[in-house]
């Protein structure tokens, strides 16, 4: 089993797929088969490209562990095959948000006019509430 699955960088290999019982409603076959994967797949012991383990590692998904394990539950269809290919496909879609290299952002400086108006506003500001203060308060006896 050392294939690749379609269109995915995971080599099968590090990926760990157990039968369990799904949750839930189901009348008696609930009880008796085994159809939901339990899936865990361990980044540091993975053959993925050491950028793509660390940016793993750094993102925030309640699937992956602390200590570097992504642990997945499919339990949507009544069939073992079609819950361990959709807990594939979700393993993949997480690899591949984490191949995405980000962009690199370059700090710009505002430009003159922009500054201009902003100070503008500001001032319009300032002298729109001074003038709020400046009236006497007249009480009604």
């Amino acid at each position: 089993m050392s294939d690749r699955t379609p269109n995915c960088p995971i080599n099968t290999d590090d990926v760990e797929i157990t039968a369990i019982r799904a949750q839930g409603p189901g009348g008696q076959n609930v009880n008796k088969v085994a159809n939901a994967v339990h899936l865990r797949f361990d980044i540091r012991g993975s053959r993925l490209p050491s950028d793509i383990q660390q940016r793993l590692m750094t993102m925030r998904d309640h699937h992956i562990g602390r200590d570097g394990i992504i642990v997945i539950k499919a339990q949507k269809f009544r069939s073992f095959p079609k819950n361990r290919e959709d807990a594939l496909r979700r393993l993949n879609a997480l690899v591949a948000r984490a191949a995405v290299v980000p962009k690199q952002r370059r700090a710009t400086r505002p430009t003159k006019a922009s500054i201009e108006r902003r100070l503008q506003e500001k001032s319009r500001r300032s002298s729109l509430k001074s003038q709020r203060g400046s009236g006497k308060m007249t009480s009604f006896d």
